[in-house]
């Protein structure tokens, strides 16, 4: 029953996991389908500012840098190394920069999301929003499967290099080496966490309690603000583009 107990530890930023959610999707949507035109580059620097922020003050300082160090890497690729390329190579790097540029700041943001939400805080939260066990039970265990797939990765890592088995020894076969195992645990922990969340009685028909507590204070409200104000801004420039292209 341990695996389901995410432990996020020590947290100097206390949001309620429902202003994730509004956040994470804020700031996918604008990521994603936001222009960098007139005021929406304020808009999408503001959200492309809030998962390296909150990881960094969260005290996920490498974890903030080396995403970062990913999002600035796919930027400068395309804007110095893709003027320099024609034909393929050209289509390769603008489209590699762009899915990575695109895409990271979101990583960051769901893993921020994972490494500081409970499952008992993610379970209130929906139960206060009335959403079915059918699709809360799934997502709720996904906040352990994650954290649990990483921590194999990492020992399958330090075995490889125990056996000194790195990319340049093995070449094509260290995928094979890492994935295989991988795969294995991926399968074993999806069926211990099925048992673990029925032997902490997730599918009971009575509500459950909860030891997480959640509620919305001032932070929350500034979070969902913001995030409400930069989907609005995204809605209203794919809606008339010419209206805050100042």
């Amino acid at each position: 029953m341990e695996l389901l107990r995410s432990k996020a530890g020590e947290r100097s930023v206390r949001l309620d996991p429902r202003t994730k959610m509004v956040m994470l999707f804020a700031v996918s949507t604008v990521l994603l389908l936001g222009g960098n035109g007139g005021a929406m580059f304020a808009v999408r620097t503001a959200m492309l500012l809030f998962p390296f922020g909150l990881l960094a003050i969260s005290g996920r300082m490498h974890a903030a840098g080396l995403m970062l160090a990913a999002y600035l890497g796919s930027y400068a690729l395309a804007a110095f190394a893709a003027p320099t390329l024609e034909g393929i190579a050209n289509a390769i790097t603008v489209a590699t920069a762009t899915v990575v540029s695109r895409f990271v700041p979101t990583l960051a943001l769901a893993y921020f999301v994972f490494a500081t939400t409970t499952v008992s805080e993610f379970m209130a939260a929906m139960g206060r929003m009335r959403i079915p066990d059918w699709i809360a039970i799934p997502l709720s265990v996904l906040f352990r499967f994650f954290p649990t797939l990483g921590q194999e990765a990492r020992a399958i890592n330090a075995a490889m290099r125990m056996r000194n088995i790195t990319p340049i020894s093995r070449g094509a076969s260290y995928v094979e080496n890492c994935l295989v195992p991988l795969m294995s645990c991926a399968v074993s922990i999806g069926e211990d966490l099925s048992a673990a969340a029925l032997a902490r009685g997730l599918g009971a028909p009575w509500p459950r309690t909860n030891t997480g507590s959640v509620g919305f204070a001032l932070v929350d409200a500034v979070v969902i603000a913001v995030s409400l104000a930069a989907t609005a801004a995204l809605a209203l420039s794919l809606a008339f583009p010419e209206a805050i292209a100042w």
